[in-house]
């Protein structure tokens, strides 16, 4: 058994009051490149725990779609996040959800070489290149790269509002409690959250057309 994942699942058990508490809610705010830098930058153990969270059922999902067996699927998954710390330090993650797709991708291309060799129409429809593949499909992923792009630029309080809102599903009053601000307030950063992500998306679409 890899002993890098045999660590995290480790510390995914060890540590459930401690993560889920008050430093739960100091790094669940953060993005993504926030948790990957500090991971990078300080080993921060809290990190990873927090992607896995927002991503798991994303990598299951997919691994599902390749796999087509559950048992498989959450072995790739497990996998995966295991080996995600030492994989962040090898590598400059700028878009982590599309790259995590692709090492998903990649994984359980490996497994059906290894493991189920006769399926070569399987195999051939995921190694296709991207032109070949579904066009709404790779639209649809541009679209949300800018989409975190866009996140980016936002002020601080509309961001954490805009991601509470529509990424972790929160309603008004949650968010309002959440972050202990009225909920007025929180109805005008998410109005002018999205308004704001429009325009900049917009702008950033002329410029690179």
């Amino acid at each position: 058994m890899n002993p890098q994942f045999m660590d995290f699942v480790r510390k995914l058990h060890l540590y459930p009051e401690m993560f889920f508490g008050a430093k739960r809610r100091k790094y669940q705010q953060l993005s993504d490149k926030e948790l990957i830098d500090l991971y990078i930058t300080d080993r921060c153990e809290f990190t990873l725990p927090l992607l896995y969270e927002r991503y798991a059922h994303l990598v299951m999902g997919s691994c599902m779609n390749y796999l087509r067996q559950v048992e498989n699927a959450e072995d790739i998954t497990l996998r995966i996040f295991g080996e995600l710390g030492a994989k962040l330090l090898k590598h400059d993650v700028q878009h982590f959800k599309s790259w995590l797709y692709q090492v998903t991708r990649n994984e359980c291309l490996q497994y059906l070489r290894k493991f189920k060799p006769n399926e070569t129409i399987v195999i051939n429809e995921l190694t296709q290149p991207a032109e070949e593949q579904d066009e709404q499909s790779i639209i649809l992923e541009d679209r949300l790269q800018l989409l975190e792009r866009a996140i980016e630029h936002l002020k601080e309080e509309q961001k954490i509002c805009v991601e509470l809102f529509y990424l972790q599903q929160k309603s008004y009053n949650e968010i309002s409690e959440h972050l202990s601000i009225p909920l007025n307030t929180v109805k005008s950063a998410i109005q002018n959250g999205k308004r704001n992500l429009k325009l900049w998306m917009e702008r950033q679409e002329r410029h690179e057309a």
